[in-house]
């Protein structure tokens, strides 16, 4: 028979008590808003480009995050929770970012790119990138990426319009900016 625990808590009124739990049933509601936005905004970048994947990069901390969304044209691609390599992605490419910089490459074996960085996006078997800032007021919350994983690919002005367009609509959903 298992004992009791006296854990000495102190007793709260019952309005604290739904207080609380109306919090978190708030903020549990706005992250599955936010989760399906961006869940939704993957898929369909994935599809209208016909690429092989689509993540998002999400900052947690100052220059620091990983994948947390992730559309795929197969499962064997998947990268979710990947991190990047430290130090090639530092504080310059993060203020380059920050300032709104779209990178476009066409082909990772012939871009003008650091070899840490080729080798990184070869290691996600990545041929094809396509990276576009998402910011919001209080700074750089993440990356919208496109990958081409099977051959090289230009990137059209429409494509990167099309990534940009939805990097914005991200950045300025009310369970994202919420969510800050």
């Amino acid at each position: 028979m298992a004992e009791s625990v006296n854990l000495n808590l102190p007793e709260r009124s019952s309005s604290t008590a739904a207080n609380g739990l109306h919090s978190v049933l708030r903020r549990l509601n706005q992250n599955m808003q936010r989760d399906e936005l961006v869940q939704q905004t993957t898929d369909n970048l994935r599809k209208t480009l016909q690429v092989d994947r689509v993540v998002v990069y999400y900052f947690y901390t100052r220059w620091e995050g990983q994948v947390t969304f992730e559309s795929l044209s197969r499962p064997g691609l998947s990268i979710l929770g990947s991190t990047g390599p430290d130090e090639c992605f530092n504080q310059e490419y993060a203020e380059l970012y920050l300032a709104g910089r779209v990178r476009a490459i066409a082909d990772i074996e012939t871009a003008q790119i650091t070899v840490c960085h080729r080798d990184f996006l070869r290691s996600l078997y990545v041929r094809a990138n396509l990276v576009v800032p998402i910011l919001i007021p209080t700074g750089l919350w993440g990356l919208l990426v496109a990958h081409h994983c099977q051959s090289d690919r230009p990137w059209s002005q429409q494509d990167i319009d099309t990534v940009q367009k939805a990097a914005f609509t991200l950045a300025k959903a009310p369970s994202i900016l919420r969510s800050e």
